[in-house]
Parts: structure tokens; C-alpha cells; sequence
């Protein structure tokens, strides 16, 4: 999700662990990524004042310097959502752990940027609409099998609506169009999604059946529903793991 046309590019004021103060970011935005130091550490604006930005560092600051550039990406913090995603596994900003290792070995080279999904393995997209079909965000526009178990809808990006001029079924890689609309708009088998922005839904589902726990003293003093959120708050060695434990062992999960 693009926020601005050009890049920002600012200077390190500050440095305190995994937070940095950059000067000159007039034009950055909040939870804008940007890429810090001569190295290229990942960040996220999560403060701004006026011309200062607030970076939060996903990456060990050791060695950076007061001076070096803080270059902003004019894009928000994002996940790519597509097939390939079962069966991997991600560090916290959706790297692939598999492939970083592949890149850099076992430790983990400072800057480095792999894509969440491969480009290279090809997957069988079978077409679920056809060429004058009027779609719009949410609609479903094909399917692949990801796994045996599990069949993947590929659907209309939010916000996105067109009639469909060409499909391209058969073997496909996440990045090659799978319909073309008559706007020249090209849609493939991924979505670039905003981390901190949840997605649009129709409605939501209503949570109608309990979540039994096999803890008596929840079930009968607070109860949960199936398919709910719960807060578990408490200060350190309060037993919250041990909760979390006995969930697992006992839930009707």
C-alpha cells in the first residue's frame, strides 16, 4: 500500500538499542517501513514529530552510526498473502526462515530481504469465472490445490471490481497474471496486505457454541465462546503458561 511517491530519506539523530531517532523524515508516515543505516536494517516508524521519526528496528543495531541514512520505502509494513504460505515458516515480519538460511547460513546476515513466497514453484490455478464476468473484492476467482487438504481461493483484492477480458488457467507461478480485467488491471494469486489493517469482511460470524476449557473455574465463572478472543493478563509467575498448557491438554479444541 503506497503512501507517497518518492522517498524519504533522513539522518540518525539517535540511537538506544533497537530504537532510532531520525531527523529530516518530513513527508514519512506512521508504521511507514524504512531501511536504516548503510546496512539496510528493517524499521517502522512508530512515532512521528514533526520532522523526527520514532523507528522501531527489527534488526541488531550494533555498529550503526549518528549520520548514517534512514531511507523510507513509501510503504506501510505488509504480508504477502497467497499460496505457499503452509508448510513455511517466518520470523515476525514474514521471512521465510528456510530460505534465510539457504542466503545467509545459520546466522542471520543484518539487511538481508527474501520474499515471503517462492517464485519459482509453479501451482495449478483452475479458474472459477470467465471471460465478461463482473467481479468485485471478495469474489472468488479461481482455486489451487495447496495441498491435499486444503484448497486455496484466490479472490478479487478489496476494493477491486472490473469485468473480466482474459483468464489464464494451468500452471502458474504467484507472480504471473491469472485474469486480466477490461481495464488493464492484472490480477495474480497474491495480495500485499497492511500487517496492522484488518481485512474488510461482509460480516462477521456470530460465536454461538462454548469453548469448553476442562478447567472448571472458567467454564463455570467465565465462560468462552468457540471461535472468541480472550485476554489472559497477569504479572510474572502468575501461572499464565500453565494455563496455556492446560488448555492445550484438555479444550475441546
Amino acid at each position: 500500500m503506497t503512501k507517497q511517491k518518492t522517498n524519504i530519506t533522513g539522518l540518525i539523530a539517535r540511537i538506544a538499542g533497537p530504537t532510532v531517532v531520525a531527523r529530516d523524515m518530513l513527508g514519512a508516515v506512521m508504521f511507514e517501513v524504512v531501511r536504516v543505516g548503510h546496512a539496510g536494517l528493517m524499521g517502522e516508524v512508530i512515532r512521528l514529530d514533526d520532522d523526527t521519526a520514532f523507528i522501531q528496528v527489527y534488526e541488531d543495531t550494533a555498529g550503526v552510526c549518528v549520520g548514517e541514512p534512514v531511507i523510507g520505502t513509501g510503504r506501510l509494513l505488509e504480508m504477502t498473502l497467497g499460496p505457499g504460505l503452509l508448510g513455511n515458516v517466518f520470523d515476525g515480519v514474514q521471512r521465510p526462515l528456510r530460505q534465510l538460511q539457504n542466503a545467509s547460513g545459520d546466522f542471520v546476515d543484518r539487511g538481508i530481504s527474501v520474499p515471503a513466497l517462492s517464485s519459482e514453484q509453479r501451482w495449478t490455478f483452475e479458474p472459477q469465472v470467465k471471460v465478461g464476468d463482473t467481479v468485485g473484492g471478495g469474489d472468488v476467482l479461481g482455486q489451487v490445490a495447496e495441498t491435499q487438504a486444503f484448497v486455496h481461493k484466490i479472490m478479487c483484492p478489496p476494493k477491486q471490481q472490473g469485468v473480466v477480458a482474459e483468464v489464464f488457467a494451468g500452471e502458474k507461478t504467484v507472480a504471473d497474471v491469472v485474469v486480466r480485467l477490461e481495464d488493464g488491471t492484472e490480477l495474480t494469486m497474491t495480495q500485499q496486505w497492511p500487517a496492522k489493517i484488518a481485512r474488510p469482511v461482509q460480516k462477521k460470524v456470530g460465536c454461538t457454541e462454548a469453548f469448553v476449557t476442562g478447567q472448571r473455574v472458567l467454564d463455570c465463572l467465565f465462560p468462552v465462546a468457540l471461535g472468541g478472543a480472550v485476554a489472559l493478563p497477569g504479572g510474572f509467575g502468575t501461572g499464565k503458561t500453565v494455563l496455556e498448557q492446560s488448555l492445550a491438554k484438555f479444550s475441546t479444541a
